[in-house]
């Protein structure tokens, strides 16, 4: 048997080719579900996000039920204490902000929003919006009557987060 002692070993030419074009093929078909991600993660906030406003909501009527002020309007300003806060209702359910900032007296003094959510009120009406996606939002409409329940939308989805 002959024996070769000046030959090197390690790895051809061809073989580190071979091993950058498997690792560019694989990098090519992570990177967008990578992206895709990034969508599902803002969805998934904002189903937290509705999650949120819903159990506040149901907290806060809770609230008003043990008061005996689920059915009186906003009109005569029913409140409820959350957290040591005080929260306006309208029918036991929290208001969207009489003043025109929920955070001060309506559904935002319940909860405890952080992170990139902004909310906004506007005629009893609450936006909650993931920032710099317009089109990714949840929506808090305050009752309308005794007996009827706030409506709670969300039109988060992977096209327009």
């Amino acid at each position: 048997m002959k024996s070769y002692p000046n030959r090197s070993k390690g790895f051809t030419l061809i073989e580190l080719i071979v091993v950058i074009v498997i690792l560019g093929i694989m990098a090519a078909i992570a990177g967008p579900k990578f992206v895709d991600l990034q969508k599902e993660a803002r969805v998934s906030v904002m189903n937290g996000v509705e999650g949120a406003v819903r159990s506040t909501a149901t907290l806060v009527y809770s609230k008003s039920l043990i008061e005996g002020e689920e059915s009186t309007a906003e009109a005569s300003a029913p409140s409820v204490i959350v957290q040591g806060a005080t929260v306006l209702t309208d029918f036991g359910y929290p208001t969207a902000g009489t003043s025109g900032d929920p955070v001060t007296d309506g559904l935002l003094a319940a909860m405890e929003l952080q992170g990139d959510v902004t909310a906004a009120s506007d005629g009893g009406v609450v936006t909650f919006t993931f920032t710099g996606f317009s089109g990714c939002t949840v929506t808090y409409t305050e009752a309308a009557s005794a007996g009827a329940a706030p409506a709670v939308a969300n039109n988060a989805n992977t096209t327009n987060c």
